[in-house]
């Protein structure tokens, strides 16, 4: 029965869920991304047919033909005031990123770029631009990967180890796996914990290797603000994260797990919703057993501690 069928409904099933081993034998691996996205979205400024629809506090906004004042605007409020705030809180507090960063948004912010580099952030690569590759053919979306790698190992001196489109396509992981500098994708929500997938050779297509995941997440999310179906202030925010995080804590007394936190500089760096967020920071900085990381550390201490078996 579905022979050709390539998805794994199974995981790590009840009784083979790993010993996650983090470094100082925490509990949980604790890990806050932050997507820097403005200057990547759509706009007919940055050559696109139409303005952006997604992910602003315009709900169901609509793609205009022309410049849409209002949504720029509020993309701009991310990259002007939001990710200041966000950078500021993770410096005083010593605690690092992975910035999952759009290429051409990079681009129109050097000082923000530079202050990522010297804050010591990781900086994954988050596209070329913040736009759905569902309907792209191979050849386009292969071109944008490869560009978009490109522009940000020139900004920061050093080649992404991680990527996440985001709006991914069937064909992203597979060209993931053609470059040869990235560890990881995190274009995946299925999991607690880091696994080890198939992929085709690159020279060889009729032989596999092992493709390294690091899940991300949706629900522990600040764009849950801008759904309908989430969450409508800071309160809630935190509650969701505090009970995410208890569960994934308390399991980890038998078996560590991962905890992803996604945050976006236009909606967490509004001042009572990042306030949820600094209450969060508290809360988890008040537990011991706690690894707060990046996701290309979790990476490579996943490669080192459970490598590909094949």
């Amino acid at each position: 029965m579905d022979q050709n069928n390539p998805r794994d409904y199974i995981g790590y099933g009840r009784d083979n869920v790993p010993d996650a081993d983090w470094p100082n034998k925490a509990k949980i691996a604790l890990q806050f991304v932050l997507n820097y996205e403005e200057g990547g979205e759509h706009c007919v400024l940055h050559g696109d047919q139409h303005s952006e629809t997604f992910l602003s506090d315009i709900a169901g906004a609509e793609a205009y033909p022309d410049r849409h004042m209002s949504i720029e605007s509020l993309y701009e409020y991310g990259s002007r005031a939001g990710v200041w705030r966000v950078l500021n809180e993770f410096k005083k507090r010593e605690l690092p990123l992975t910035v999952f960063a759009v290429a051409t948004a990079l681009q129109r912010n050097p000082e923000v770029t530079q202050a990522f580099i010297e804050d010591g952030h990781e900086i994954a690569c988050h596209g070329l631009k913040w736009i759905s590759y569902q309907n792209t053919p191979i050849e386009q979306e292969r071109q944008d990967m490869q560009q978009a790698l490109q522009i940000i190992t020139n900004l920061t001196g050093r080649k992404p180890l991680g990527w996440y489109t985001g709006r991914d396509s069937p064909n992203t992981r597979l060209l993931v796996a053609e470059q040869d500098e990235l560890l990881y994708d995190s274009d995946y929500y299925g999991d607690d914990l880091p696994f080890w997938t198939q992929v085709p050779c690159q020279h060889n297509k009729q032989q596999t290797r092992g493709h390294l995941i690091i899940p991300y997440t949706l629900d522990s999310n600040d764009m849950r603000f801008h759904s309908p179906y989430g969450f409508s202030h800071g309160e809630e925010f935190f509650q969701y994260l505090k009970n995410h995080f208890d569960c994934l804590y308390a399991e980890g007394a038998t078996k560590p797990k991962m905890m992803s936190i996604g945050l976006h500089c236009r909606i967490i760096g509004k001042p009572s919703r990042f306030m949820a967020l600094k209450k969060f920071l508290d809360y988890v900085q008040s537990h011991e057993g706690v690894w707060i990381s990046k996701r290309e550390d979790i990476a490579k201490h996943w490669i080192k501690t459970h490598p590909y078996p094949g």
